[in-house]
């Protein structure tokens, strides 16, 4: 159980990425005072964990009506974590958020962050919805499927903590330490995401 909870928290942390959300929320939400900043990232986190939540516990069911083996969704989703790894590697993914982030700043009448961008899709997007599907996949049994909740739930609070501490944060870290760690995680995640791709194509053939 405690394998299956470190390699769920992991997969999830690098994917969801807590620290790199929270320069980007740091720069939406400059202007707004302490209440506003507590209010939108509360409900941002709440919107995200709705929205994972409901493709944790059905979305092998949403699978199964769309006639998707879930071996394939495994091939699929490990590709895709690569290529995420890949961003988070050489940093696109990094900047991709920004230049996201610029276009929602530059809009003066969006005021409320919370659901678009920071809910979804930089906290609840694709690569983490099939992250949390593909954790429930090789979650066998009940107690398994908790473990895997219990990890989401886990890295949702350190996003809600990062966001709320993200001014302190970005002073603490510094741009160059978060670049060596997102390029860290990365490599991480490119090794987990093959072993997803192996796991579908062993299942399959």
């Amino acid at each position: 159980m405690t394998e299956l909870f470190l390699s769920a928290f992991v997969t999830m942390f690098v994917v969801i990425d807590p620290l790199g959300c929270a320069p980007i929320y740091a720069s939406l939400s400059h202007g707004a005072n302490d209440l506003q900043r507590r209010s939108m990232a509360i409900r941002a986190v709440f919107i995200a964990t709705a929205i994972l939540l409901v493709f944790a516990l059905w979305g092998k069911q949403l699978l199964g009506v769309l006639g998707i083996d879930l071996n394939s969704f495994r091939i699929a989703g490990g590709i895709m974590l690569f290529l995420i790894a890949m961003d988070m590697v050489f940093e696109k993914r990094t900047q991709r958020r920004e230049d996201r982030a610029q276009k929602i700043v530059d809009t003066p009448e969006v005021e409320d962050v919370s659901v678009f961008p920071m809910a979804m899709p930089m906290i609840a997007g694709p690569g983490s919805i099939a992250t949390v599907m593909l954790m429930m996949s090789r979650a066998d049994g009940t107690m398994q499927r908790i473990v895997v909740l219990a990890a989401m739930a886990a890295v949702l609070l350190l996003m809600l903590i990062s966001l709320l501490a993200a001014g302190p944060i970005m002073k603490l870290l510094g741009q160059k330490i978060e670049a060596v760690i997102t390029r860290l995680l990365g490599v991480l995640l490119a090794a987990l995401a093959a072993q997803f791709v192996i796991d579908g194509l062993k299942a399959s053939f």
